[in-house]
């Protein structure tokens, strides 16, 4: 990649060693100043606030030393939980201006995530657990049939949206499969966005406002903030948020095409003429989001709430962020940050969200009735002339046509009804227990319509006898409609043996309906074009269960282990399997993938410190994969046979004196083929046994620390934070098309808050050394140039980080 910003080393193991060298190094000299400085404020996750303010004082020492969650379905302290499990609170991602999933999925020990900017991470979830994924990393550009292996959920609505991170109370990762509780999909684990619900008791609000400069950007970032609580009784109280992002672009498209009135490729000589008109695009990637959440609880005594909310999010974006790899057709190389599509690539995404929540105080149990809709719908453009070019199509099947842009164009839409009944007894003194039923119906809908813009028109000029041969520009049209249901049954009963020895036994009886219709009309040419439509309907039906033993050998000090299952839905591809474009009957169906997951873990609080150690083996079975027929390549899904992954888990947060907090994890994943991947028909190897799992990383490392002081009548608190990855690979496949092993990377945040009364100032920078980190690759003999067929862009690209980026947030609360 040529690139301007400094790129890591291949040999990672080296990388990960400086890396972890200097966060210690930081580490250390902070705990040095922090030593000298005991008395100036209390521990907190990640930030230190002034101690004059008592309620947020209080809430400090909360966070640390008694942080609460809900992964159970009870509300307890997360060191109660028997297995690993993180949370982040609402409040250390505002105030370490935390701005994407991404970065915040960085700060979580063990969690991986893969990318793929701001266009790219709407569309597919990126987030990794445990190392089981066998996805390639550059994907997001259509809707996948396989849903992800990390199950993610908005409140209680299993939702993958991406939403901006904008008034959440917290944010849990649990890691290791949850079906019995969260369902299908939960294989490496379950994250989950708790936002914030109106406050009964006071009229309260925020403002904050942010401008921001990256390198290469073409002006200043703006971002604002406005959030209300407002109570309009003494049991009615309604909460308001909304977000607006206005960032410039930072990547420019060097070689796109200057189009006419019907976005044709210009030709400045006449139709046959060999030449086309180019134009640099500057910034091409500009991000609009807007962001709206309203909610309202009514409280009417102390055995019965209803919570009320809805929230929706509109995106436009004017590309992708990346460097393509390589040169163009000329000869000339990329650099950072450039693009060598010979169109723009935009995309649109909005989505909404309704929940309805009761809670009803039994008195031996709660009962909760969770109801919920969304939708969610977007459109995007991608570049394939680069893929047409690749596989010869140009010249094979289009007469090396002198201005090839093969157009892209996909729609994705995702609508669902969820209803959920949750009875979750008191902690009792020998039993404690939790029953529910689920019920989920689900439509998901997928388009493409394919175009090799101008092939028409030049065609009927250079050939006008024939010009009845070809009917249009295009040359591929996809309409896929999924319906989903699973109706479920769940529960988990604990045993209290002792005061200190807890038994639970989980399970989880399902059943999954999937029925897919696809229609698809294949080739330009009217004597080859051809239409087909296919149907296949699928039923499940199968239990899953769950183990742990947990031993507390000290008081907030407790020993676990877990034998647990997890579960991903199968389906229908709707390939074709006569006709002109006829696959193999092996592509239509794929099963489900299932895993079973061994923990041995301990946790707990000695002293001022919290910490976690656990060891981790998964069996993987069917595992499914992402991927396209073999004659022609059609979207399709198949399974890929047995892997597993086992490593090791590491966490502690801890203070030292009153001044300086600070917090680390270290994770150790092997993951691997436990046989050889075999494409659905028996074409062609995928890659053999033994091949590492795409998309994990070895080895990671992060780490966070703060340190508060009074300066003059405020109170200013310094912050700084690590994540170090060992390389990791591109793809599962072989095939040199996909198989890279990307280096390994580091990635440091700082910032310095001055607070004074109800005011707060931030100067914040993300990738302070500016490393063009990267997460996915789409390689040259994949999408690149070739001159020859006329294609002088070049389609390739590395999936990069935000380059450094500094900004300022002024934040006042009331």
């Amino acid at each position: 990649m040529n690139a301007s910003r400094k790129t890591l080393p291949s040999d990672s193991r080296g990388t990960l060693r400086h890396s972890l060298l200097v966060s210690a190094i930081v580490l250390g000299l902070g705990a040095c100043g922090g030593a000298a400085a005991q008395d100036a404020t209390v521990p907190g996750q990640g930030r230190a606030q002034k101690p004059a303010d008592k309620d947020k004082t209080n809430a400090q020492v909360k966070e640390l030393g008694a942080v609460t969650v809900t992964a159970q379905g009870r509300t307890e302290d997360i060191l109660k939980v028997p297995y690993n499990i993180s949370a982040v609170s609402g409040d250390a991602i505002e105030q370490d201006q935390i701005l994407d999933t991404a970065e915040l999925m960085r700060r979580v020990p063990g969690v991986g995530v893969v990318d793929r900017g701001p266009r790219n991470s709407n569309v597919v979830s990126g987030i990794r657990i445990r190392g089981l994924n066998v996805d390639s990393s550059a994907m997001g550009d259509y809707a996948v049939g396989a849903s992800a292996t990390v199950a993610t959920y908005v409140d209680s609505t299993p939702l993958f949206a991406n939403f901006l991170l904008s008034d959440i109370d917290r944010v849990e990762v649990l890691r290791g499969p949850q079906g019995t509780l969260y369902g299908s999909g939960a294989l490496g684990g379950a994250v989950r966005y708790i936002m914030r619900k109106p406050e009964l008791e006071s009229f309260n609000g925020k403002v904050s406002l942010s401008a921001s400069s990256v390198d290469h950007a073409g002006g200043i970032g703006k971002s604002g903030t406005v959030t209300l609580n407002v109570p309009l009784a003494s049991s009615l109280a309604v909460r308001f948020d909304g977000t607006t992002n206005r960032y410039p672009g930072i990547t420019d498209y060097r070689n796109v095409y200057v189009l006419d009135q019907q976005g044709t490729p210009v030709a400045p000589n006449g139709v046959l003429a060999p030449d086309a008109r180019y134009q640099d695009k500057k910034n091409a990637d500009y991000v609009d989001q807007s962001y709206a959440r309203a909610a309202m609880l009514w409280k009417p005594n102390d055995w019965f709430d209803l919570t009320l909310s809805h929230m929706a999010q509109a995106d436009t974006f004017g590309g992708r962020r990346g460097t393509t790899l390589g040169t163009d057709g000329w000869g000339v190389p990329y650099g950072d940050l450039q693009i060598g599509s010979v169109q723009l690539e935009p995309a649109k995404r909005h989505v909404h969200l309704t929940g309805l929540e009761a809670n009803v105080d039994l008195g031996f149990a709660t009962l909760t009735s969770s109801s919920s809709s969304y939708d969610q719908r977007g459109d995007i453009t991608s570049e394939n002339t680069g893929f047409y070019a690749q596989n010869h199509w140009l010249s094979a099947f289009y007469y090396n046509y002198p201005r090839p842009m093969a157009s892209a164009v996909r729609t994705y839409g995702d609508k669902a009804f969820i209803q959920e009944l949750r009875l979750v007894s008191k902690q009792g003194p020998r039993f404690s227990y939790i029953v529910g039923a689920f019920y989920q119906n689900q439509h998901r809908v997928s388009t493409q319509n394919s175009y090799l813009r101008g092939f028409k028109q030049w065609w009927d000029a250079a050939y006008p006898a024939y010009a009845a041969a070809v009917v249009s520009d295009n040359d591929y049209l996809y309409r896929q409609n999924e319906h989903f249901q699973e109706s479920a049954v769940y529960g988990e009963l604990t045993w209290h043996a002792t005061d200190t020895l807890d038994f639970t036994g989980g399970f989880r009886y399902f059943r999954d309906q999937t029925r897919t219709d696809v229609h698809q009309v294949t080739g330009l040419y009217a004597a080859i074009r051809e239409g087909s439509d296919s149907h296949g309907s699928e039923t499940d039906t199968r239990p899953l269960f769950k183990g742990n033993v947990a031993w507390t050998f000290a008081p907030d000090n407790q020993l676990y282990a877990t034998i647990s299952e997890g579960y991903r839905r199968g389906g229908t591809n709707g390939t074709p399997t006569t006709g002109n474009f006829a696959e193999s009957p092996a592509w239509l169906t794929y099963k489900p993938d299932t895993v079973r997951n061994y923990d041995l873990g301990i946790k707990g609080r000695v002293g001022r410190t919290t910490y976690n150690a656990d060891v981790f083996y998964v069996d993987w079975r069917n595992a499914q994969i992402n991927s396209s027929t073999t004659n022609w390549g059609f979207f399709a899904v198949q399974n890929v046979g047995k892997a597993h992954t086992r490593g090791v888990e590491l966490s502690l947060e801890s203070s030292v004196g009153k001044a300086f907090n600070y917090g680390m994890g270290y994770t150790y994943t092997g993951a691997s083929l436990d046989q050889a991947a075999v494409a659905a028909d028996n074409a062609y190897v995928i890659a053999p046994s033994g091949t590492r799992l795409p998309g994990t990383p070895k080895q990671r490392f992060n780490a966070w620390a703060s340190y508060g002081i009074p300066v003059g009548a405020g109170f200013l608190t310094l912050r700084g934070d690590a994540y170090v990855q060992s390389s990791a690979q591109n793809a599962l496949s072989q095939n040199p098309k996909f198989h890279v092993e990307m280096p390994g990377f580091s990635l440091f945040n700082l910032s310095a808050t001055y607070s004074r009364d109800a005011w707060d100032l931030t100067l914040w920078i993300k990738n302070l050394t500016n490393q063009a980190a990267v997460t996915g690759v789409y390689t040259q003999q994949y999408m690149g140039s070739s001159p020859t067929q006329n294609y002088y862009g070049n389609g390739s690209k590395a999936l990069v980080s935000l380059p450094r980026t500094v900004g300022l947030t002024l934040t006042y609360q009331f």
